[in-house]
């Protein structure tokens, strides 16, 4: 299991009040939103029960308990949240056992963050399992911590999440950048105090005090979330 609380990185991003950049996950930096939604279509088939597609914006950036109570009392099925868990999550590991695609930008964005040293975490409400996996594709060495969905006591849209990042590496989540594409997430980032950068994958986000909304990730770069901080504060 991958270390979810690393030893304080001191320091910030140099010349910004910039602290930390916290990422999520699917949809933000892999474009596996619909694999998710693909998933728990073929998952379900199985159990006898069609899901239909606008349920697929109530489930999309929800924490895997939300996502799966929320399936069964749709549909009737007749499955339990945890037994429901096991059986997505061992469908999507097996569905991404030969990587996952980046979405466009997240290669270079964390190759930036990387080259000016700045602490970055990945914050998803994604199992630690999926997490470790699709790490693979993203690359460990580019996070200083690591934080999944099912090793916080309460994840997204609770702040949680966002504040045991900061508290890890040891930033004011005041002066942090987080990059979402879920409304979920959004506000999990906003009630722990970071400014935020929407990037809409499935429904769409409006802007708001304190956050940008952009058509991709090739809009953010370590400049832009300097600025983002900066006109905040």
């Amino acid at each position: 299991m991958t270390t979810t609380v690393p030893a304080p990185v001191t320091g910030s991003a140099q010349g910004s009040a910039l602290e930390a950049v916290f990422l999520d996950m699917d949809g933000t930096l892999v474009d596996t939103e619909g694999f998710w939604w693909d998933v728990e279509v073929e998952v379900f088939a199985a159990l006898g029960h069609p899901l239909k597609p606008i349920w697929r914006d109530v489930v999309v950036g929800g924490p895997m308990t939300r996502s799966a109570g929320f399936l069964i009392e749709a549909t009737g099925a007749d499955i339990t949240v945890p037994e429901l868990t096991v059986l997505l999550n061992d469908r999507f590991e097996a569905r991404i056992g030969g990587g996952v695609p980046l979405m466009p930008g997240a290669a270079r964005l964390l190759g930036e963050l990387a080259e000016h040293a700045v602490p970055t975490a990945l914050v998803s409400a994604s199992h630690r399992r999926i997490i470790d996996r699709v790490l693979h594709t993203l690359g460990a060495r580019h996070f200083a911590l690591t934080v999944a969905g099912d090793e916080v006591g309460r994840t997204k849209p609770h702040p949680e999440p966002y504040l045991f990042a900061a508290a890890g590496l040891g930033a004011d989540p005041t002066r942090c950048a987080v990059v979402e594409d879920t409304v979920t997430g959004v506000a999990a980032a906003e009630a722990a105090g970071c400014r935020v950068v929407a990037v809409p994958s499935v429904a769409p986000i409006e802007a708001a005090e304190g956050r940008v909304v952009v058509e991709s990730l090739e809009q953010v770069d370590l400049a832009f979330l300097r600025t983002l901080i900066t006109r905040m504060n």
